[in-house]
């Protein structure tokens, strides 16, 4: 293609220039002819699509107008047309959209400006609209990432705040309202599920958190997290069986104990859930060979060793307690099954009673409390709520 002379470029530039109105009107109106999403957008939404294509529109006949060599993704009206507008538009316009739009802005403007200019400048023109329209599309494709990119920052110091808070069991109707913002759906339980924080260089705080969401969403599951010093927090919710939802984070945490709180009812009681969750972590150590997750009441022996008054109380009131409100001789059965080293036949006989009546009431303490008096662990645990059953009657 010859270049086109300068009275040529210059009668082409004045034409366009007087034409820039009516050629933004007709991209609008092709806008709301073709496009449904387009038509359903507010009216202030509209007037930013308007203003929009007619500040391009205005931006390319500038850029024409100066010879059209340099490169129009640099250039200053473009940066400042297609480069702003989509951060106030990206919460009703995505980015498919706008490139959407700016295509149709274009094959309109080529499509009119055959009627206004003359045949010896069309092939310039028509060369100069593609790279113009190629190169604000791609610079429009980078203004979307970067904005992307500040609201993933945002999103995630956020999303921290509102994990502090729960575990600061200060979880207010404006926590509540943060935790909607970023995505919280409010749906079904919650647990908490607190490890070590992937020690790795490759994990950017936002690729984490973008795995934790990814991991959830596979299980249906919400999801908040934040890391909290050395330490992954992670609330799930709509939890269903919290050890195996837990299971699907486990790739997120680094090595070390990864451990799943009890099941609060909503994020509101969150804090409980988090509470023994951390304090479960702390007294994990004990027991090195724990599962991975393991349930902090799986940890209830390490918990009360290491001082943890909840875990005295959870002893007390959910297997002592029942123990001794179910019948009597539980108690008694299970101190003399312990005190001859889990022999049957011997407790039998320190208790007068046949063997069998020794099995079916140590068959009744397991379905009570979930524990097997014969198995090494659960035996420690149901000997610590004995003693701490006893203690609590002083």
């Amino acid at each position: 293609m010859s270049p086109t002379g300068p009275a040529a470029r210059e009668s082409a530039t004045q034409q366009l220039r007087a034409a820039t109105g009516s050629l933004s009107t007709a991209a609008v109106a092709r806008m709301e002819a073709d496009l449904a999403w387009f038509r359903e957008l507010g009216a202030e939404e509209r007037s930013w699509v308007g203003m929009i294509v007619q500040a391009g529109v205005q931006g390319f006949v500038d850029w024409f107008s100066g010879g059209g060599g340099s490169d129009p993704a640099d250039n200053e009206v473009v940066v400042q047309v297609f480069g702003a507008a989509p951060r106030t538009m990206a919460g009703a316009v995505d980015l498919h959209q706008t490139v959407d739009l700016i295509k149709l802005t274009i094959d309109e403007v080529e499509r009119n400006v055959q009627l206004l200019l003359e045949p010896d400048v069309m092939a310039e023109v028509h060369a100069a609209v593609l790279r113009y329209g190629r190169e604000v599309a791609f610079a429009t494709a980078e203004v979307y990432a970067r904005a992307a990119e500040v609201r993933g920052r945002w999103d995630a110091r956020l999303e921290a705040l509102v994990v502090d808070a729960v575990l600061r069991d200060e979880t207010d109707e404006s926590v509540l309202s943060r935790a909607s913002a970023v995505g919280w759906a409010a749906r079904g339980e919650v647990a908490v599920v607190v490890g070590t924080a992937p020690a790795e260089a490759a994990w950017a705080q936002a690729g984490l958190f973008d795995a934790v969401r990814r991991a959830a969403r596979e299980r249906g599951l919400d999801a908040l997290c934040a890391v909290q010093g050395h330490l992954l927090v992670v609330i799930l919710g709509g939890v269903s069986t919290p050890e195996k939802d837990a299971a699907a984070l486990l790739e997120v945490f680094g090595e070390g104990a990864v451990v799943v709180g009890p099941v609060a009812t909503d994020l509101a009681q969150a804090h409980v859930s988090a509470s023994v969750a951390l304090g479960a972590l702390r007294a994990a150590v004990g027991w090195p060979d724990a599962p991975r997750p393991v349930s902090a009441h799986d940890l209830l022996p390490e918990r009360i060793l290491a001082g943890d008054d909840e875990a005295r109380v959870e002893a007390v009131e959910q297997l002592y307690r029942p123990l001794t409100e179910a019948r009597g001789e539980l108690v008694e059965t299970l101190v003399a099954y312990f005190a001859h080293g889990g022999a049957i036949e011997a407790t039998s006989r320190a208790l007068f009673v046949h063997a069998n009546t020794v099995r079916y009431r140590l068959g009744q303490i397991g379905d009570l409390t979930g524990l097997t008096p014969s198995v090494p662990r659960d035996a420690l645990v149901l000997q610590l709520a004995l003693v701490l059953g006893r203690q609590s009657h002083l």
